[in-house]
């Protein structure tokens, strides 16, 4: 498959706004705030869900659904949706996402019951994918080469807001009960916003789109989401339902509709060069390794911030602003270390930097497995500190540095493809590390159990997750010598590009805007 450079004088793509135009910056405004609602988002429902499981009395499988439905959609449209703004205009499919997910927000809020709130969540992730590819084809769209690093400075600190704000933000909405709404303000708060930018965005945004674009494949999208399903659906309702045969069989029919995924990819391949999934390159070697640390990375998210959220509000009958608050340490050694592996270390350093940061946070797990089991029901915010930010600090050296390594050998034609597909990979991953939290956390916890022995119970369910945590951290630091040992300046990794597929014409850091989305 071949794509068409967008810098050549041939395919340029629609001018955006001349460099004395004060509008751009207005967009950038625009689709920066899109961007941070989508962040926070996630971040806001993980503190709330406790809550919103007392209140509505969900069940632990909807519980994960709340937060695994977004993923499985969101993954599972991102490359579609930044296809569908090359084809129709970034402005317009940006326009109907933003839309999409201020309504989604509405029924989130309003929701009756457990069930309709899944299904919005689901709806809510769907709609992001419409509207999260197109932020950075707009940049690309609006901005001159030489503001673009200023431009994506700007984001990466939006992105870091994000991270570290959301948790707190969320246990105060919580916390608060505006208006005796208990938990239902953490989406109702996108509702001004998002109309806010629909608006401003049909007046400032301006319309682009690519000079050449891919295909879509609706195709390739239902057999990944019929897969997933397949394979999520018996994991999260397995135990609840004594683990009956349909969900083996279940399972083993996704294997089955996988390998029928590949054979379709590589029949979209001879046919028109557009691929959902661009099979060929999983033969480039760090690209694959690179592509399977990102899945196993998502999934050690997936497992470790729900189960941490319900070990800190159940297990230990903490607050939900004492639960975000304790997360502060976390959040911001993931800031610095992350600035300081992209400027410093791995420019030196190379791989190893991403091997020590699985190491170390490999390392920060066991040490709150320690501290868990040590303190019991009396450890403090203050005791766990010291295990967060050894965590956080891990995870710093992972995130920032991680798509640039993964895509350093990806030849140019190739780097939006693959810069898509390592987005997706990540969020299949979080979402298949929420499902198998019923196995690893619910799955140790007998029920039915009494009020005074479920703070024990889910001490231990907690320290038995962070166990599965820490091995597939030390998975992960063996998968990593497969990534280039020097990191790669001017190839794919440095381009940055949308979930699209379009790669762009300068040197701009994917790690560093999507580095909250590896987080959350």
């Amino acid at each position: 498959m071949k794509t068409t450079s967008p810098t050549s004088p041939t395919t340029a793509p629609a001018a955006g706004p001349a460099p004395s135009d004060r509008r751009r910056w207005f967009a950038l405004a625009i689709v920066m705030t899109a961007a941070f609602m989508d962040l926070v988002d996630v971040t806001i429902v993980n503190i709330a869900l406790p809550s919103i499981q007392a209140d509505e009395g969900a069940s632990f499988s909807q519980i994960q659904w709340i937060t695994a439905g977004y993923a499985l959609a969101m993954g599972a449209g991102l490359i579609t949706g930044g296809r569908l703004g090359d084809i129709y205009g970034r402005k317009r499919i940006f326009l109907v996402g933003i839309g999409g997910f201020t309504l989604a927000s509405a029924l989130c809020g309003f929701a009756a019951n457990p069930e309709m709130l899944v299904g919005s969540r689901i709806l809510q992730g769907a709609t992001a994918a419409l509207m999260v590819p197109q932020v950075l084809s707009i940049v690309h769209a609006t901005f001159p080469a030489h503001e673009r690093g200023k431009v994506f400075g700007l984001f990466g600190a939006i992105v870091g807001l994000g991270a570290v704000s959301g948790p707190m933000l969320g246990a105060l909405l919580t916390e608060w009960n505006l208006f005796g709404l208990e938990w239902r303000p953490i989406f109702l708060i996108n509702l001004p916003v998002g109309i806010a930018g629909l608006l401003l965005g049909r007046k400032f945004i301006t319309e682009s789109k690519a000079p050449k674009a891919l295909r879509l494949d609706p195709i390739g999208v239902v057999l990944v989401v019929a897969g997933l399903l397949m394979l999520l659906y018996p994991l999260t309702r397995g135990r609840e339902l004594g683990w009956p045969l349909w969900g083996y069989v279940l399972m083993g029919g996704a294997l089955v509709v996988f390998a029928a995924l590949v054979a379709y990819e590589r029949h979209k391949t001879r046919k028109d060069g557009s691929p959902l999934i661009e099979l060929s390159l999983f033969k480039v070697k760090s690209f694959a390794a690179g592509a399977a640390v990102q899945l196993t990375f998502g999934l050690v998210s997936g497992v470790f911030f729900l189960v941490w959220t319900l070990y800190m509000q159940v297990g230990l009958g903490w607050s939900p602003l004492r639960a975000g608050a304790t997360g502060i340490p976390f959040s911001l050694a993931v800031s610095v270390a992350a600035g300081m592996s992209v400027q410093r270390l791995v420019p030196r350093f190379g791989r190893k930097v991403l091997q020590a940061g699985a190491i170390t946070m490999a390392a920060g797990v066991v040490l709150y497995i320690w501290e868990a089991e040590r303190y019991g029901q009396g450890i403090t915010s203050w005791q766990m500190a010291l295990p967060l930010v050894v965590m956080g600090i891990g995870m710093g050296l992972i995130v920032a540095p991680l798509t640039d390594a993964v895509l350093s050998e990806v030849p140019r034609e190739h780097a939006g493809s693959a810069s898509g597909l390592v987005n997706t990979m990540m969020q299949m991953g979080n979402a298949l590390g929420l499902g198998l939290v019923s196995v690893v956390f619910f799955g140790v916890i007998d029920e039915p159990l009494a009020a005074t022995a479920v703070g024990a119970a889910y001490a231990d369910a907690f320290q038995h997750a962070l166990w599965w945590v820490a091995g597939v951290l030390g998975a992960i630091f063996l998968l990593m010598f497969a990534l280039p040992a020097q990191h790669v300046e001017g190839a794919a990794g440095a381009e940055l590009a949308s979930a699209s597929g379009e790669p762009v014409d300068d040197a701009l850091s994917v790690g560093d805007a999507r580095e909250a989305e590896l987080v959350r």
